[in-house]
């Protein structure tokens, strides 16, 4: 190995601030510092910087201004998406439909209505590569059935769904379609004509935004029970007083994603193949997981047979690498992962997870550290695991 550098490859779980979008804040924690709800001039400049960003962001995902709701981020949004749609609806039904490879909150949200609410649900199978059959889905939907929830890029596996042709069946039947698309965005279109969806949630802090900060696209006409009352903040749908830096800068960045998208995403593929060449060429019994082609850009997942993936990560931090063996919100957790498990593989298998995301400053020096640093680490644990059985 060459000398010990810091080399970051989990910007899955999060990205660092652009510093350009920080510029963007900075006025909004001192100088123009007023509350939205104020009437004076503060207040006013506030909301005029608010309703800027929210058009900045209607226009990048193509769609009305009037549809953009500010959240504190992807789960908040997720959970307004689904419990405001299950309740405001209850007049056509009270049946949900998701997958076992969403994030948690969607799954946590959708259990806890099945458990202590008049709501229940079908969970559909996917397959190998955590992708749904459109057709299975399709038959686990009845004339009761109001929201489906099924995520955009998995945040475990990288894999990325075919969102227009699903939403397409849905709203024939006059199904809503809902997409945690936080993974996605910066990398993925956001277009939401062109997706099809009615309910799409993001957060900032995926595409070198500040963290706190999400939004929840919401069609037109949707009727969305609040997820809090005691303002009549976003139309009454979320009360609350805006955090006005936050939303600047999401809005910058999101703009600069859209602007870079073509040069990023060259630079994201071009490093995740040498990352998964690399490593399929140095570490025996590993495998891919998620889908071979249609998944992130900047994603690439392993399971490792004979790894704990706890243990992996350790030896990877020492080296300088950090890395996640599953998704952030389930860190610190010796369980397999429920997503590779869902996928069809072995408990023993899955326990083994690695998942690499590259990001904006990852350089080839850094992937090449990773290669060897991964293959010396999955070594030492695989090692170790014989000396102790």
């Amino acid at each position: 190995m060459v000398s010990h550098r810091n080399v970051y490859l989990d910007y899955s779980a999060t990205t660092p601030t652009d510093p350009r979008v920080l510029e963007k804040m900075l006025p909004y924690f001192t100088d123009e510092f007023g509350n939205t709800s104020s009437a004076h001039s503060y207040g006013r400049r506030a909301e005029d910087a608010i309703e800027t960003a929210r058009e900045t962001i209607a226009t990048l995902m193509n769609c009305r201004a009037s549809e953009i709701i500010f959240t504190s981020g992807g789960s908040e949004s997720d959970n307004l998406a689904i419990r405001g749609a299950a309740w405001s609806r209850l007049d056509v039904g009270n049946h949900l439909v998701t997958t076992p490879v969403e994030h948690s909150a969607v799954t946590r949200t959708v259990s806890q209505l099945v458990a202590f609410s008049d709501f229940d649900s079908a969970i559909v199978p996917v397959d190998k590569t955590a992708s749904v059959d459109v057709e299975e889905l399709l038959d686990n939907c009845n004339e009761r059935t109001t929201l489906v929830s099924i995520i955009y890029a998995n945040n475990e596996v990288g894999t990325t769904a075919d969102m227009p042709r699903i939403a397409a069946q849905l709203r024939e039947r006059g199904i809503l379609f809902h997409t945690d698309a936080v993974q996605s965005a910066g990398q993925m279109t956001l277009d939401v004509q062109a997706l099809g969806v009615d309910l799409l949630s993001i957060s900032a802090h995926k595409f070198y935004g500040p963290k706190g900060v999400g939004a929840l696209y919401c069609r037109d006409g949707i009727n969305l029970a609040p997820s809090q009352t005691g303002g009549s903040h976003e139309a009454g749908r979320r009360a609350g007083t805006l955090n006005t830096p936050a939303i600047v800068g999401m809005a910058e960045a999101l703009r600069l994603a859209y602007e870079e998208r073509d040069e990023r995403l060259a630079h994201y593929t071009r490093l995740r193949d040498m990352l998964k060449d690399g490593i399929l060429e140095k570490v025996s019994d590993c495998q891919i997981t998620g889908h071979p082609v249609h998944r992130l850009p900047s994603h690439i997942s392993f399971v490792f047979e004979d790894v704990d993936s706890t243990r992996l990560l350790m030896h990877l931090d020492l080296m300088g690498i950090s890395a996640s063996g599953a998704s952030a919100c389930k860190t610190g957790n010796a369980e397999p992962s429920s997503v590779l498990l869902a996928m069809g593989y072995a408990p023993e298998l899955a326990i083994g997870s690695l998942r690499l995301t590259v990001g904006q400053t990852t350089t080839e020096e850094d992937v090449a550290y990773a290669i060897e640093g991964i293959a010396a680490a999955v070594e030492k644990v695989r090692k170790l695991k014989r000396i102790v059985s």
